[in-house]
This record gives C-alpha cells, structure tokens and sequence, in this order.
C-alpha cells in the first residue's frame, strides 16, 4: 500500500493539522491510560524539528452528542501533552479562527473536542473545510478512529495536501503482514461484547484464516453465524462469566501450532475472578506461541496489561473496529481518502 509519509513532505514555515486519537479513559479529571496520547508524540515532535510554524492537534474523546460537555473535555489532554513533551509553559485557553483551543507552546495548539460540534461526526462539508482553513497540510495520526466517516477523518484531507503520521504507517505496515504474507496456520482469535458488530468479521475472517477461535458473549450469539468447519465457538462456563476449562484446553491447543495469531477480545468477563481465567490462559498460550502476535481492541490491551501478557506480544494495535475492518476490507475510510488523489 502506498501511503503518503510524512518524509514525503517539507513542513517548513508550515501549519500543519495533526489528527490524533486522544479518546483516553479520563476518571474525575485525571486521566488513567495516557497510551495513545503517547502514540503520538514521535510525529508531534517530528513536525517541530522539521520547523513547521505551528502543530495544531485534532482529537476527541467520548460521546458528547454534539454538545459541549465538560466532562469530555480535552482539556486533561492538552495538560498531559505538555508534560510528556517536557514543555515548561503554562497550558492557556485560546481562539483559533471559530474554535475554541488550548495553547500548550508557543506553536503548539490542541482544538477542544471535535466532538462537541455535531458537523464532526455528521462529515459536515462545511465544518471541514473550516477546519481545513486552519492549516496548510494535514496528518492523519489517528488509525483507531479511522473507520469512522467523520470530518476530520474523511472531509479535511480533501481541502489539504496530507499524509500518514508515524505510528499510522506503522499500524498499516504490521496489519498488512498479516494480510499479505502471513506464516500459516493464521488464527483469529475473538472475545469480547458488541455481537452486532463482530458477529460480522467472525464471518469475513472465516473466509481468510485458517481457524476462527469465538468466545465472550459472542457464543451466545452464534447460531446468526453461518456454519463453516474453520469456525469454533466456545462452550461457557455454567454462570455464563467465562469460556469453560474444555474450551480453554481446545484453543490453547490450536494456539500452540498457529503461525500468525490476531486476537481482539477477552474470553469472559475478566473484571471479575470468577472470569478471568479463560481470557488470562488464552493470552498465556499466545503469548508463549513462536507466532507472529498481533491484538488490539481496548479490553484485550487492558486484559494483558492486568495479566502482565502485554510485552510478550509482537505488535499491539491501537485499533479495535479499525483493526478488524482494516483486516477484512485491507482498507478503511481515513486510508482510501489520503491515497485517492
């Protein structure tokens, strides 16, 4: 896939528009994961070096509806951006152009939560292309969210010259391993809730792996899905919390002699003790495969951080539904926007 790169471009005297994805857990103010924040960081502080004149950062975070609302704030955000850049400037409220932003540097801004403007997720052309005249060039750093048909995903690169960030390209160069020259056999394990969403990717990759290896709540689910012979769901345990040991046993064995493996959902209901062991020894058995490992979706990263599993995976992917359309389509809205000139 030919991406357009950041190393493409001179970004000197430039303002430059970065979308980020900055929707974090934020718990009484404080935020509790600042990973994808860092994410970003290697092309905030490329830009900077390449002296573009200002690096205006785009972002969201929850589910505001449109609305201003204070808790979804990206305020937090702004605070922690200035700390992991090791900024000695006070973070300030600020204008540009009819958005609302905080200034985290001198040539640093972070528009408020896209989100509050119902155009962003309504891929409003007019709200685009206001958006856009606030830059010269645009950067795509925001692989999780760009699935979605949204404004600042799909509507302002059309009035700019852009490209990928850093770790965009990475996403897609790792994802695209899998896709392309995987070593065989390739299994595809998923877990996890929202059935109207996987029911249909168990059913793509089906098509595409070797085995599909189903547990969560999606077992519950399965007789929407049609019967193929690659496909296995597991068997629950009697409270319904978790993949039963007969279960835990087949997948591991089918685990231990895949090539390539992709997970994206835990097993059970790993908060609690009476659901953790499925997910904690599904994770084992991949994380001890000589497979190329790659997992993704919020649950299974925080499933395997709880586990202490998360080093011992070869590529962790920012993307949850990115990923998994990624993998089924081998594209997403936010790529065929930044490739179709």
């Amino acid at each position: 896939m030919n991406l357009p790169l950041l190393s493409d471009f001179n970004f000197q005297g430039k303002k430059v528009l970065v979308r980020c994805d900055f929707d974090v857990p934020v718990e009484n103010g404080i935020i509790v994961d600042d990973s994808r924040i860092k994410e970003c960081l290697p092309t905030i502080q490329y830009l900077l070096e390449q002296n573009a004149s200002e690096v205006i950062l785009l972002g969201h975070l929850g589910r505001p509806e449109g609305k201003a609302v204070e808790e979804f704030s990206l305020k937090p955000v702004a605070e922690r951006l200035n700390k992991l850049l090791n900024l000695q400037f006070q973070v300030s409220n600020f204008q540009l152009g009819n958005f609302s932003a905080f200034k985290i540097k001198d040539n640093v801004y972070l528009l408020e939560n896209l989100r509050f403007d119902k155009g962003e997720e309504e891929n409003d052309e007019g709200f685009a292309r206001e958006l856009a005249g606030l830059g010269d060039f645009y950067v795509n750093e925001a692989f999780a969210v760009s699935h979605r048909e949204h404004a600042s995903i799909v509507g302002v690169p059309k009035f700019l010259p852009h490209c990928t960030g850093l770790h965009f390209t990475s996403e897609v160069e790792n994802l695209s391993r899998v896709l392309e020259k995987p070593e065989k056999p390739l299994v595809f394990v998923i877990g996890g809730a929202k059935p109207e969403t996987k029911l249909v990717y168990i059913e793509d990759f089906s098509r595409i792996v070797n085995t599909v290896l189903a547990g969560g709540i999606l077992v519950r689910e399965r007789d929407r899905v049609r019967v193929r012979e690659n496909i296995i769901f597991a068997n629950l345990t009697d409270d319904g919390f978790d993949i039963n040991e007969e279960s835990i046993k087949e997948f591991a064995d089918i685990i231990k002699n895949a090539g390539t493996i992709v997970w994206n959902g835990p097993m059970g209901k790993y908060e609690v003790p009476e659901g953790q062991e499925g997910t904690r020894r599904v994770g084992e058995a991949i994380a001890n495969s000589f497979a190329f490992k790659v997992v993704g979706g919020g649950d299974t990263i925080t499933a395997l951080k709880k586990f202490n599993l998360i080093d011992k995976m070869d590529y962790v992917s920012t993307g949850g539904g990115a990923m998994l359309e990624f993998l089924a389509k081998g594209t997403l809205p936010g790529i065929k926007v930044l490739i179709n000139k």
